[in-house]
């Protein structure tokens, strides 16, 4: 099945493109990774003057959403560009938020709508990301949620822009057991979502790059890209993302969690398989820092992991199918 944007998606689409592409994008990224967030929030504040974190907001809250066909669309931009930051703990903030009772949402979302604060989500047990940029640290429990007071020390992660941090215990409880279930599920799979067109856009950014550099290397005194092998890895990168494009804009309109899962585990996989295509065809310059492939390398198999691995997607999908027979 082939999902099509319509005028106004491919529009917002194509303007977001264009600011990213004007940003320099591998600069932010490497300043990032140093912690230096100066022009990684300014980047931020771009993006959200686009819209684009306002998708995941109720209009109650001075946003404009829940729009997730939008917000699949804009995340594939995002992936494209390797755009650094919290971008999906801020969406899966927004999911709790809501969740936490119409008080809470009244005092915190319009920050997060508007780009000024940064959020980060860390589950029970897990790592927050990019916890000493972000503003607003939520630790979720079961049943719960908290603002954390604090982080503790970075840690190295397989993508060096991805910058992890434990967070500190105690702070405000937002949710308590007692009340209504938090949207857990809900939550997940809009951080799922996300993951899987962010990693979508990398494969697809890979990918370009890819065929633009075995174009213009030569061995023998042709180009490499003409070689029938070389053709054939290209050509199963290309189907293995076109694959996964229907399911993340499937599951934007359906928002089952299967359905997520699936499109999650697709995408992932899909840009993971390009990262090593990519990674062969360039040979060792794709290894150095220098090179602004790499950027996009750390970044698909960062993602391939990053809420819910591809076994634990799978095993979601096949235990719906299951409960559906």
């Amino acid at each position: 099945m082939r999902f099509l944007l319509d005028a106004g998606q491919r529009d917002f689409a194509a303007s977001l493109d264009a600011l990213l592409t004007a940003a320099d994008t591998p600069a932010v990224i490497r300043d990032w990774s140093r912690g230096d967030h100066a022009s990684g929030r300014a980047l931020w504040s771009h993006v959200a003057d686009a819209g684009v974190f306002a998708l995941a907001v109720p209009e109650a809250y001075e946003g404009l959403g829940p729009r997730p066909v939008e917000l699949a669309a804009a995340f594939v931009e995002l992936g494209r560009h390797a755009v650094p930051g919290p971008l999906v703990e801020t969406v899966v903030a927004a999911v709790l938020l809501e969740g936490a009772g119409p008080g809470t949402a009244k005092r915190l979302l319009p920050a997060l709508a508007s780009g000024e604060t940064l959020a980060t989500v860390a589950p029970e047990g897990a790592y927050a990301l990019d916890g000493d940029a972000a503003a607003l640290r939520i630790s979720w429990e079961p049943g719960r949620i908290r603002l954390s007071p604090g982080h503790g020390p970075v840690h190295p992660s397989l993508d060096p822009a991805r910058r992890l941090t434990p967070l500190l215990p105690g702070g405000d409880l937002l949710a308590l057991p007692a009340l209504p279930a938090l949207p857990a599920d809900e939550a997940k799979a809009w951080a799922r979502l996300a993951t899987a067109a962010q990693a979508l856009g990398v494969g697809l950014a890979l990918l370009d790059t890819t065929v633009g550099y075995v174009r213009q290397r030569t061995q023998f005194g042709v180009p490499v890209g003409s070689f029938q092998a070389v053709k054939h890895r290209l050509a199963d990168a290309r189907i293995a993302l076109e694959f996964a494009r229907p399911l993340v804009f499937g599951a934007a309109l359906t928002m089952e969690p299967a359905d997520v899962a699936a499109a999650k585990a697709a995408a992932c996989e899909a840009a993971y398989t390009t990262a090593r295509t990519a990674l062969q065809l360039h040979g060792a310059i794709g290894y150095t820092a220098e090179y602004g492939l790499s950027l996009w390398l750390a970044k698909a198999r960062a993602l391939r992991t990053a809420w819910g691995a591809p076994e634990e997607c799978r095993a979601l999908v096949v235990s719906a199918g299951d409960r559906r027979r």
